[in-house]
């Protein structure tokens, strides 16, 4: 595969990175204060018609997933929901970020899953996708107040979170670490040492594109996504297997009025190599890392189908496919 098609999906996502303006944040976050949550949530039908009428990337980024999981032309009625159920979990991180948990019905499913790998005392990562509400897992974190997490991102975009998070909720704590230090490494490492969980989303390229291919540290699988082969860094796994911790896949999906769920299920535990010769140990892990990306996009899929509303990648998540001649399991990049 050649480096132009390697590098376009990440360009694409990259180039629409969420540049969020604060000012745009600060009223959003009055309205919803100010106003109340069902007051608020009114405003967002004409901010959602405006996005669906203007034909913006966005809105065609949407009508283009939908025809994929849908398996047709999606209905304009389609289109509208896809839009404002982005919308109503835009505003409802107002409410998860402040605390303001009593205003929702949350419902866990699989947490066993997550308590079995904390009980080690190890830590684990926690990977999701952009799909539905990663903010609803406060809520859980409300229950077990033991649970500590922190937000694994590329250092850029840890500062626009940092930004983001304080033009929406300023007193709102969130613990982040952003990859691309020196000393990351270390600080993740003790997290995870101290029990805590570590969270990312996986969706999208762990690293800028420039230093992933420089530094060699993940690859491009070409995978088949709703019908059509399309590229997962498996960045988020090897992270995890270099440190030798268990991964633990979550969801927390909106379904409508109040009604989130959060979902957890058991993707890949990178146990220590034991005694075998390192050859031995980088071609396990190796095999295991794709069978967890494998997993992964099986996982992201099959929820993608179920709560088709949920995905919130508006972008050419496609863009640069093999096509099918090159199988639904192609992988390419660094070694």
């Amino acid at each position: 595969m050649n480096a132009a098609r390697e590098s376009a999906p990440a360009a694409a996502w990259t180039r629409q990175a969420e540049r969020s303006n604060a000012l745009g944040l600060r009223l959003m976050r009055w309205i919803a204060v100010t106003l109340g949550r069902r007051v608020s949530r009114l405003v967002l039908h004409p901010v959602t018609l405006y996005f669906l009428l203007s034909g913006g990337p966005a809105a065609r980024a949407s009508a283009d997933y939908l025809r994929r999981v849908l398996g047709r032309a999606p209905r304009w009625r389609e289109r509208y929901g896809h839009l404002h159920h982005f919308a109503a979990t835009v505003l409802d991180r107002v409410y998860l970020l402040r605390g303001d948990f009593g205003q929702f019905e949350v419902e866990v499913v699989g947490a066993e899953h997550l308590d079995a790998v904390l009980a080690a005392g190890r830590g684990a990562f926690l990977v999701g996708a952009h799909l539905g509400s990663f903010e609803a897992l406060r809520a859980l974190g409300e229950e077990r107040r033991g649970l500590r997490v922190a937000m694994l991102m590329y250092e850029h975009n840890a500062r626009l979170l940092t930004a983001t998070l304080r033009a929406i909720a300023p007193d709102a704590s969130q613990h982040v670490i952003g990859l691309g230090r020196m000393e990351a490494m270390l600080e993740l490492r003790d997290w995870l040492d101290a029990g805590g969980v570590a969270g990312l989303l996986a969706d999208r390229t762990l690293q800028a594109p420039e230093q992933a291919a420089a530094a060699g540290r993940s690859r491009t699988h070409w995978i088949d996504f709703l019908g059509t082969p399309a590229a997962f860094s498996d960045g988020a796994f090897r992270l995890a297997a270099l440190l030798h911790r268990p991964v633990v896949f979550m969801a927390g999906l909106y379904l409508g009025g109040r009604r989130y769920q959060l979902r957890f299920a058991p993707l890949a535990d990178f146990s220590e190599g034991g005694g075998t010769p390192a050859s031995a140990q980088r071609a396990a892990r190796d095999a295991a890392v794709q069978a967890a990306v494998l997993r992964y996009a099986r996982l992201l899929e099959q929820h993608c189908r179920e709560t088709p509303r949920n995905w919130f990648n508006f972008f050419d998540f496609w863009a640069g496919s093999p096509g099918p001649q090159d199988g639904p399991h192609a992988s390419s990049g660094s070694p």
